[in-house]
């Protein structure tokens, strides 16, 4: 039984900073991927404006 809490309380900070690793990097892409929607948005706002044809 000894050897068994050894080897969860060897892995557990890999497996924490794992999670939190990956938590992270999830946020990035998440912030990334709404950030150029809303360019998008507004540049295609502007073409409006300005008349010229929608960017592809």
């Amino acid at each position: 039984m000894n050897a068994w809490l050894g080897i969860i309380w060897a892995l557990a900070p890999t497996v924490l900073v794992g999670l939190v690793f990956w938590w992270v990097m999830a946020a990035i892409v998440r912030a990334d991927r709404t950030e150029r929607k809303a360019y998008a948005k507004i540049e295609a706002e502007e073409r409006a404006k300005r008349g010229l044809p929608a960017k592809n």
